[in-house]
């Protein structure tokens, strides 16, 4: 129901037009003077305002700029009498919809709100997909712009106007969650819900009640119906995260739940009918979890049916400085900072941190130099002062990490001690270099060797300068 806002400082005309309004069925609100409408437009905003150019203390016209002021969006009709018309016009020019004159024709009156509503509705349409479409290029924006990016975007374009189950594998911090929503987004279920759910947050005995819902009574405390996560995404999508941390009852029954396309609630009797496109994601190899039996394999193939696999921030070096830039430019704005660019000397730092945490991590590193950074520029220093300590953070594991890579590939020890000392080589020059503000000259001075000897591992290695 529309509401629709009079003011009028003549209370036989408010009522009458009140009272025919309401026959129309429009919800109304009144206002006698115009600090009244104000207050009113500010507290309860109308769609439209119908408003008396005549009034005492403040005119019609004044009012009318207030409003357009407060609220651009709200659509503002003239009424006025036989002899102001020239007034009405120039309340048009400052931002009036249209003009009615007294004594008001009711049909005439009505096709004009009718005309404004509609013209109304298709302007806040427009804004509404705008915006959307907005989000959505700030999406793409945000995954970079490497081929290995490019590549996965292809892939959601592809998959998305489909109902077809997606699942998204990829190392914490890679950007799951947001590949899903794209998903969702450029689906013609993308008016519907997005229901996501953390399958590792929830505990063991609550991940039944949590994705079917439960009836009155089916236990001690269930005082009321709740309805499951698979009800809240229907006809939407349900998304997943970390589907691998599942325990093993609850996967028989979520794939008795797709396959058969209705639940029941805990407790209940009456099966309840879904429609829910699944995408879920895991941070492991899910085929090593179905191999190791964490996974049921008939799940895993029904949720298969089409798979995406998203690259580690180091396996798309070419999009750390795009990305560095754009959470710079938001951690600025958030911080109420003026801070314009990297110095290349921090440029390179962050092109040479092997990031573990991926796009996330990244994210963080950068807000937090925008924090401590005192100059226009995100300085080596700065970086330096967070990256190592995120160094030494992850250096614990990555011998473990190494050897556990290795053995998987059915490795010698041989094989193993040369993983480990180009690792161990790779982490000392990158330090060295850092230290003296990639100076090579005095790296290889450091390092005991030659310059040029320097410049063949830098390359060799694949380090940035």
């Amino acid at each position: 129901m529309n509401t629709i806002l009079i003011v009028d400082d003549e209370k036989y005309s408010l009522d009458i037009l009140a009272d025919f309004l309401k026959d129309e069925g429009y919800n109304i609100i009144e206002a006698d003077t115009g600090k009244k409408a104000l207050k009113l437009v500010k507290s309860n905003p109308p769609e439209l305002v119908l408003l008396d150019l005549v009034m005492p203390e403040m005119g019609g016209m004044e009012v009318l700029e207030k409003i357009k002021k407060i609220n651009s969006d709200i659509n503002v009709i003239i009424v006025t009498q036989s002899g102001e018309i020239s007034d009405a016009v120039s309340a048009m020019k400052l931002g009036a919809f249209d003009y009615v004159r007294k004594p008001i024709n009711g049909d005439e009156l009505l096709l004009t709100i009718e005309k404004a509503l509609k013209i109304q509705y298709l302007s806040w349409e427009v804004k509404r997909l705008r915006k959307k479409l907005g989000e959505e290029i700030d999406i793409v924006k945000m995954m970079g712009e490497s081929s290995q990016i490019k590549k996965v975007l292809k892939q959601v374009e592809l998959i998305a106007p489909t109902n077809m189950s997606v699942i998204i594998q990829g190392k914490s911090g890679t950007g799951k969650e947001v590949i899903a929503n794209l998903i969702h987004k450029k689906s013609h279920r993308k008016y519907k819900p997005f229901i996501a759910i953390d399958c590792g947050a929830i505990p063991e005995t609550l991940i039944e009640s949590e994705l079917f819902g439960y009836d009155m009574g089916a236990f001690t405390g269930a005082n009321k119906i709740k309805e499951g996560k698979f009800e809240l995404a229907n006809e939407g999508t349900l998304f997943l995260d970390e589907i691998t941390n599942l325990p093993a009852s609850a996967q028989a029954k979520f794939l008795r739940a797709i396959e058969e396309k209705e639940i029941t609630h805990i407790g209940g009797k009456k099966s309840i009918s879904i429609d829910a496109r699944i995408i879920a994601t895991t941070n492991i190899n899910i085929f090593d979890a179905v191999n190791q039996g964490v996974f049921r394999d008939d799940l895993f193939h029904r949720l298969n049916e089409f798979r995406i696999m998203l690259p580690t921030l180091i396996e798309r070096k070419e999009d750390i400085p795009v990305l560095a830039r754009i959470f710079l430019e938001k951690a600025t704005k958030e911080l109420k900072k003026n801070i314009y660019d990297f110095t290349p000397d921090a440029m390179k730092l962050l092109l040479n941190y092997s990031w573990p945490g991926n796009v996330r991590e990244l994210k963080h590193a950068v807000k937090r130099a925008v924090l401590l950074e005192q100059s226009d520029y995100i300085s080596f220093n700065v970086l330096d002062l967070e990256i190592s300590q995120m160094l030494d953070n992850s250096k614990n594991n990555s011998l473990q990490t190494h050897i556990r890579k290795i053995m998987e590939k059915g490795a010698s020890l041989l094989d193993i001690e040369k993983e480990i000392y180009k690792d161990t080589e790779r982490e000392i020059i990158i330090k060295i270099l850092t230290k003296v503000k990639f100076n090579k000259s005095k790296a290889a001075k450091i390092l005991g060797i030659d310059r040029k000897t320097l410049h063949s591992k830098i390359k060799l290695l694949d380090i940035e300068l």
